[in-house]
């Protein structure tokens, strides 16, 4: 299925330096829509600086990326990009509701059926009018997922968000990437979980030392 926003990425020789120290060292690769790439390689490969530059928080040192259409303007990308990192980072004295409707108005996004679909789909409806600080691990990985979905960006992008959750949370997650996938949006996950890129058909991106693995 055809979806409005960035219909490919393209990595184009990637580096990326924190002082003397690479991080990326000449990163070429593509992203494209309904797939599913797992980012994988050992701690200190580059897997975060290489989603961080893809999600447009870090700037390149060298070379570039591509959003088609819109080239490598950052700015209009950024529109198009849902995130869940490690950590929720959702305000803890906000309920789940009230973390997803603050992006949602951030995007642009002021349907209220919007922000209750997004919560209800990662089943997150029992406790979204809870304060996210009295919440479990798992329950604000919910809620921060459905802040990701909220405005049905066309990039999907997940730094280990799985850590510590329990079996129904990961299932959801599954079911929620397969879905994605499957509206043909890009799914870009890092993750050292056995099984998850078999699980769901995902093709697997390997970075060894800040370059792409052969």
């Amino acid at each position: 299925m055809r979806v409005s926003g960035v219909t490919r990425i393209s990595v184009q020789k990637v580096t990326r330096l924190f002082g003397a120290t690479a991080a990326l060292r000449g990163v070429t690769c593509e992203f494209v829509p309904g797939t599913i790439t797992f980012v994988q390689g050992p701690n200190g490969a580059g897997k975060s600086t290489l989603m961080s530059i893809v999600g447009t928080v870090l700037r390149p040192t060298a070379g570039k990326v591509v959003y088609e259409p819109f080239g490598t303007s950052t700015r209009q990308a950024r529109h198009h990009i849902g995130w869940v990192a490690h950590d929720s980072h959702c305000y803890r004295d906000l309920t789940g509701r009230e973390n997803v409707a603050l992006a949602a108005q951030l995007y642009g996004c002021t349907d209220a059926d919007a922000i209750a679909q997004s919560c209800e789909r990662v089943g997150a409806g029992r406790f979204w009018d809870q304060p996210v600080g009295t919440l479990s691990r798992g329950q604000r990985q919910r809620i921060a997922l459905a802040r990701a979905l909220v405005h049905s960006p066309s990039i999907l992008l997940l730094d280990e968000p799985l850590t510590g959750l329990d079996a129904a949370t990961t299932e959801r997650f599954d079911q929620v990437l397969l879905e994605e996938r499957d509206r043909g949006r890009i799914v870009v996950v890092i993750s050292h979980r056995d099984g998850w890129a078999e699980r769901t058909g995902g093709r697997v991106l390997r970075i060894e030392a800040g370059r792409v693995a052969s």
